[in-house]
């Protein structure tokens, strides 16, 4: 079974230096009709979900932000609003985006981001200006809590309540939006009645499970047999949907210290494969430095994105998009 491919991770900055090395330095310097131009190719394959990674990036020695917020500095990107010229974008091709409200603590240091009062602190306030200064674009559908921890098992307590208390926060500010997870751990969790207990007792719409072909920690032959027990799971827990994050991407070298480069769509179609039957929405990590429309005034990324580009194309539309 095969399904389309709904939705993409979407970032300004990504956090890990060599991974970023194709698109990092060049999306730096966008203007705002090549952010625009970034999302409408995007929405030219047929997709309607956008997952921003990052309103904000912190290092041990440094922090930037991506809009205009009194937390901390805004970056020295050539768009002065990237936010608003993706949300335009977004609004004008009926997306609906996930808007990051991470990270507010060291990207490398996620536990503590969920249990620091001053993160925290930090992501709330963020929470709150992102809504007060976007949230008439009808594109803002909801929120991402990107600072995971591996489901060693079970998902660990601090995890949960962690989600817990950034859902009641969007609820407050911004009632009826959406919230999405994408855990990781996916080759290691446990569905048993623990793990259901946990779904139900954890407030957020949406898991997208990260399928880990890319990080080489799943093979495509074994994650059918991983979301099966987890649509069992979903299913006697009643609550979240359950979606999957196929991650699109290879690695120039090694795992984590080389560039992301594509990985072929012969493998993604494999991966989606593996798993269609068991999940409701498949969205991929990501279109952005991966995949480059021909032509495209935003190129960003490894050469092979753009024959990569028309695969992806003719796979979406082979399958009703």
């Amino acid at each position: 079974m095969q399904k389309p491919i709904v939705g993409t991770w979407f970032e300004f900055w990504h956090h890990n230096l060599k991974e970023g090395k194709y698109w990092n330095q060049i999306c730096r310097q966008f203007s705002a009709e090549q952010w625009e131009a970034k999302v409408d190719e995007i929405a030219s394959v047929g997709m309607k979900y956008l997952v921003l990674l990052d309103t904000a990036i912190v290092y041990n020695d440094y922090a930037e932000s991506y809009f205009d917020t009194d937390i901390f500095p805004f970056s020295d990107m050539a768009c002065k609003d990237p936010m608003g010229a993706v949300l335009t974008a977004a609004d004008r091709n009926g997306m609906k985006v996930f808007v990051s409200c991470g990270f507010y603590g060291n990207c490398y240091h996620a536990l503590n981001n969920m249990t620091s009062p001053e993160v925290t602190e930090r992501a709330f306030k963020a929470m709150e200006q992102l809504w007060a200064k976007y949230g008439h674009h009808k594109s803002f559908y909801g929120w991402y809590f990107p600072d995971e921890t591996c489901i060693a098992g079970h998902f660990h307590p601090d995890f949960v309540a962690y989600v817990n208390r950034y859902s009641a926060q969007a609820h407050k500010i911004a009632p009826g939006t959406k919230t999405l997870i994408a855990p990781y751990g996916t080759n290691m969790l446990v569905t048993d009645e623990e793990y259901v207990e946990q779904l139900r007792n954890l407030d957020v719409d949406i898991v997208a499970y990260q399928d880990e072909v890319g990080v080489r920690k799943s093979t495509v032959e074994q994650t059918g047999a991983f979301y099966a027990n987890l649509r069992k799971a979903h299913d006697a827990a009643g609550r979240s949907a359950l979606w999957a994050d196929v991650e699109a991407f290879d690695f120039e070298g090694d795992v984590y210290r080389s560039a992301l480069i594509p990985g072929t769509m012969e493998r993604v179609e494999k991966q989606i494969e593996a798993i269609a039957t068991y999940v409701d929405e498949i969205l991929i990590y990501q279109y952005q430095g991966i995949f480059n429309k021909p032509g495209t005034i935003a190129y960003c990324g490894h050469p092979d994105s753009i024959s990569e580009y028309t695969k992806l194309l003719e796979y979406n539309r082979k399958n009703n998009l």
